[in-house]
């Protein structure tokens, strides 16, 4: 599980105009990741145009998922990531950094400025923090910990059953003993009977 890109758009009536961006090509080679970074950048870009204001998408380009999400205030922000990586934690991230950019970026700013000119510092942070999704996320976390509890409690109903064969067995023994118990009881009662004293 990988995010590759991370990125934030103001989309124009025309065109899509990034505002900031974030990327992780340690998994490409060095001479690679100047093309691919460029790739990213133009996908994301198109993806925000050919998407209706106010939705969500996703597109698979090869092995790669990209995610977007166009606000209704024309913000948008594009996540780019192997078709491993969880869709719910994709857009619980770029419902964050959208929520926050625009918190922290005046939206008179969103039209015409361009990476050089927005002061927003927090994508490299997301996108490190991110590369997890078990440790960025909560619902993620808990889920991993609920798959985890789920072997552990089948392990332990395998356990039971195997104990539970074996109490079977005891349980048998139990009857057979309690049957001669019983007879023993019934026998020691007659020899002790022709012995009572009157």
């Amino acid at each position: 599980m990988k995010l590759y890109s991370l990125s934030v758009h103001y989309k124009g009536a025309t065109k899509a105009n990034l505002l900031k961006s974030a990327y992780d090509l340690s998994s490409f080679s060095f001479f690679q990741r100047s093309s691919v970074q460029e790739f990213m950048t133009f996908t994301s870009a198109l993806i925000v145009e050919r998407t209706s204001v106010g939705t969500r998408a996703s597109v698979k380009e090869q092995e790669y998922l990209c995610h977007v999400y166009v606000r209704n205030d024309n913000l948008s922000a594009v996540v780019i990531s192997d078709t491993e990586y969880p869709q719910r934690v994709c857009f619980t991230l770029l419902d964050k950094v959208l929520e926050e950019f625009s918190r922290q970026v005046d939206s008179i700013d969103w039209p015409s400025g361009n990476p050089d000119t927005i002061n927003y510092k927090s994508l490299d942070i997301h996108l490190s923090k991110y590369q997890n999704p078990r440790e960025a996320d909560a619902m993620t976390k808990v889920q991993a910990e609920l798959d985890e509890t789920k072997i552990i409690l089948h392990n332990t109903m395998e356990s039971l059953l195997e104990r539970g064969e074996k109490l079977d067995d005891l349980v048998a023994k139990s009857e057979h003993l309690g049957n001669q118990s019983k007879a023993f009881y019934k026998t020691a009662r007659k020899q002790n009977s022709c012995c009572e004293i009157m």
